[in-house]
């Protein structure tokens, strides 16, 4: 495996592992023009579609994950539109706030972001007075190391008619993901995070009724939506598409699918088991609450007292360990291992606490 870092533990971008970085050295000719590259944008999308859990359509764009946030917002919703935004984190706080930006209504149903969805009836009493054109949510979230449970909100939003839309970049080929049985319209994915592949595509799935608003909502940008509906049948993209991106993302599916999709969910949790049990036997305090649920592919934890979080950095790069901080009202306060992907290794969890141990 190429990597700068001897322990690389950054909850994203991850290592990539050679083989996917073998399949980006090809010398390849014009995706506009060659049918070879549609064939492998149809293969991957097949190949994200089983990691999505969904039989919709599946739309490939190049660009890193945040790419697919607006193009999904902005290619479903116009000004006026009412938005409920599902917010236990930073992105999920943002996410509501890309929305409000574009001109929607947006009312946030907020916990402490140490916290994951539970109780709902507090959000359906939100929604007596207020019939959002979309609700959206974050699977994973990912500065704080937790993980929604999401089956409830799709029934929620199934029953008031709202288009359910899914932040799952840091999920997607992690975790088990049920997007049609959860009721989820638009789900949003990234390449580098368990894909183990660069920073440079994005994916999402797109159910019938999404089409149906995307189409009526008739945007018209670099990210919207509407050109990739008729991509396979037309064999033309609405820009030059980027094929050693698209190569490594299949590259990234296909070691999945390869291993086994179950196998590499189970081997992702018992990593962070793991990663929680051996930091909390270095005395370390975990950051999510108790009842919440812990993310399989990222753990966050507090800094260790009597330390701040440049110099605890500074300590862990030294002996070859490189985490991550956390973002908005964490930072400083929480840092992170990223067990996703390439790095949801036993081996290298068991360096990386090795080197936590000497640190303290």
């Amino acid at each position: 495996m190429s990597a700068m870092y001897p322990i690389p533990m950054l909850p994203g971008p991850v290592s990539v592992p050679d083989e996917i970085l073998a399949a980006m050295r090809h010398n390849y000719p014009s995706g506009d023009l060659e049918t070879d590259f549609f064939k492998l944008y149809a293969i991957t999308g097949r190949g994200l579609a089983r990691l999505m859990g969904t039989r919709n359509d599946v739309v490939i764009m190049t660009g890193e994950g945040m790419l697919v946030l607006w193009a999904a917002l902005k290619s479903c919703l116009k000004p006026g539109d009412k938005v409920l935004a599902a917010v236990t984190g930073i992105f999920g706080d943002g996410l509501g706030d890309m929305a409000a930006g574009i001109g929607c209504e947006v009312r946030k149903f907020c916990l402490d972001y140490n916290k994951t969805l539970g109780d709902l009836a507090p959000l359906e009493k939100m929604l007596e007075d207020f019939s959002p054109d979309m609700i959206i949510a974050v699977h994973c979230e990912t500065p704080s190391g937790t993980l929604n449970p999401l089956e409830d909100l799709g029934r929620i939003a199934r029953q008031h008619g709202s288009l359910f839309c899914v932040d799952a970049v840091s999920s997607i080929g992690g975790v088990d993901i049920q997007a049609d049985a959860w009721g989820i319209d638009v789900l949003l994915g990234g390449s580098q995070k368990c894909l183990s592949a660069p920073p440079s595509m994005s994916f999402l799935s797109i159910s019938p009724p999404a089409w149906e608003r995307i189409e009526r909502t008739g945007y018209q940008g670099y990210d919207a939506l509407i050109p990739w509906r008729s991509i396979d049948g037309e064999y033309t993209c609405p820009y030059t598409p980027y094929w050693h991106g698209l190569a490594a993302l299949h590259a990234g599916v296909q070691r999945i699918l390869r291993e086994g999709p179950e196998r590499v969910f189970a081997r992702h949790g018992e990593v962070a088991l793991q990663c929680r049990d051996g930091l909390q036997e270095l005395g370390i305090e975990l950051w999510p609450a108790p009842d919440s649920t812990p993310a399989p592919t990222v753990t966050a934890a507090l800094v260790p007292t009597g330390i701040t979080w440049h110099e605890w950095r500074a300590r862990l790069r030294a002996r070859g360990l490189v985490v991550g901080g956390s973002l908005g009202p964490l930072a400083g306060k929480v840092f992170r291992l990223g067990h996703m992907g390439s790095q949801a290794e036993q081996r290298l969890m068991t360096d990386a606490l090795a080197v936590l141990r000497e640190a303290l």
